[in-house]
């Protein structure tokens, strides 16, 4: 089966670990990539340059009713839980916070796995919350791939090891080794059906 998306969550030490994971992916990402950072109001225009610098894909944030697509990697807004439909488009959403954070990677992560089921790739990288572990249980349960930033590689390692404890099969890795990890997966186009 070929994966078409690529959820990636994380929060404290994220800037670090998500770029490190792009520059792994090279310009060879045959699947849509969206990402959910935690971060403060006030910094949403920072994230993406920062992110830009790290890889050869277009880094933007995510708008309401995107297309995740290949070469293309979409960053949940600042204050927006960001969700993929049934339809493979990106809804955003003002509903409470999640695990004290909006965007919520649970939320992506469930959605995603919804939508695109065994087609969907999930990462957990640090974080200092439990945030993305039920999503990445949830992508796992449908088929989907679970891979998870091996705990003593991250810079908080609450995230990853509650993502851990929450799968069962999670692919664990050093952070170095994601990104090209992802990339020789051969992932494949499309949108859900």
């Amino acid at each position: 089966m070929e994966h078409e998306l690529i959820v990636i969550g994380a929060s404290w030490g994220g800037l670090h670990a998500v770029g490190t994971v792009l520059t792994g992916l090279g310009d060879a990402a045959g699947a849509g990539v969206v990402v959910a950072q935690h971060r403060g109001p006030g910094t949403g225009e920072l994230l993406a340059p920062l992110l830009q610098r790290r890889t050869a894909l277009v880094v933007r944030e995510a708008e309401d009713k995107d297309s995740p697509t290949p070469g293309v990697v979409l960053l949940a807004p600042t204050d927006y839980h960001t969700l993929v439909e049934d339809d493979g488009k990106i809804a955003l959403s003002t509903e409470g916070p999640v695990q004290n954070a909006r965007p919520s990677i649970d939320v992506l992560f469930r959605s995603a796995a919804d939508a695109y089921r065994e087609r969907c790739v999930g990462v957990v990288l640090t974080g200092t919350n439990g945030d993305g572990a039920d999503g990445l249980a949830r992508i796992e349960q449908l088929g989907g791939l679970a891979v998870v930033q091996r705990p003593d590689t991250a810079e908080r390692s609450v995230m990853p090891g509650a993502a851990l404890a929450a799968t069962r099969s999670a692919v664990v890795l050093p952070l170095e080794e994601i990104g090209p990890y992802l990339r020789n997966l051969g992932a494949g186009h499309g949108s859900p059906t």
